[in-house]
C-alpha cells in the first residue's frame, strides 16, 4: 500500500487522494517541467535547435550506436519528424550515422565530439537542477518521486526506460 508523508508510517493513505490534490500534482509537474527545460531551451536556442534535437542528442548519448529505428521507438515520433532532426544534427557535425556492422541496411548513430559537448552542456544544466531539488527533498522523496514517474509510464515506455537504465548501471 502506498503511503505519503502523513500516514501511519508518516502520511495520509495515497489511495484516497482527492481530485484537487491530483490537480495540484499535475500543476506542479507542468511548472517543474517548465523549470527543468528552461536552461536547456536557452542553450538550444543559441544553436537554433529545439527540444526534439535535445531528446535525440540525449538518447543517442545514452545508447551509443543506437539504430534509427530504435530511436524512433524510444522517442515515439514519426520517421519524417526524426529524419528532419537527424539531418540537421548530422549536417551540423553533431551526430554521425554509420552503416550497421551486422545489418548494412541499419544506420547506427553516434555523437561526434561537438555533439557530446553540446549534450553534456544540456544535461549538466538539468542535472544541476535535479541535484538541487533532490537535496532539498531528501532521499525518501527522491525514491518516491522515481516510483511515481515509473508508475506513470506506459508498459512499452517503461521497457525502454529499464533497458537504458540497465545498460548504465
Amino acid at each position: 500500500m502506498a503511503e505519503g508523508p502523513n500516514s501511519a508510517g508518516g502520511g495520509e493513505n495515497l489511495l484516497f487522494l482527492t481530485d484537487e490534490q491530483i490537480r495540484k500534482g499535475i500543476e506542479a509537474m507542468f511548472f517543474a517541467y517548465r523549470g527543468f527545460t528552461a536552461d536547456p531551451d536557452r542553450i538550444l536556442a543559441s544553436h537554433g535547435y529545439g527540444r526534439a534535437h535535445h531528446r535525440a542528442l540525449h538518447f543517442i548519448n545514452r545508447t551509443h550506436g543506437t539504430t534509427v529505428n530504435n530511436l524512433l521507438s524510444v522517442l515515439g515520433v514519426t520517421k519524417q519528424s526524426l529524419n528532419r532532426v537527424l539531418r540537421t544534427l548530422i549536417e551540423d557535425g553533431l551526430v554521425e550515422s554509420r552503416v550497421g556492422r551486422t545489418d548494412r541496411r541499419e544506420r547506427n548513430l553516434y555523437l561526434t565530439t561537438e555533439g557530446a559537448s553540446l549534450e553534456r552542456a544540456l544535461s549538466e544544466a538539468q542535472r544541476d537542477r535535479m541535484r538541487a531539488a533532490y537535496r532539498a527533498a531528501g532521499p525518501q522523496a527522491v525514491a518516491g518521486f522515481r516510483q511515481v514517474l515509473e508508475a506513470m509510464m506506459d508498459d512499452e515506455i517503461r521497457a525502454h526506460y529499464k533497458t537504458i537504465k540497465e545498460r548504465r548501471t
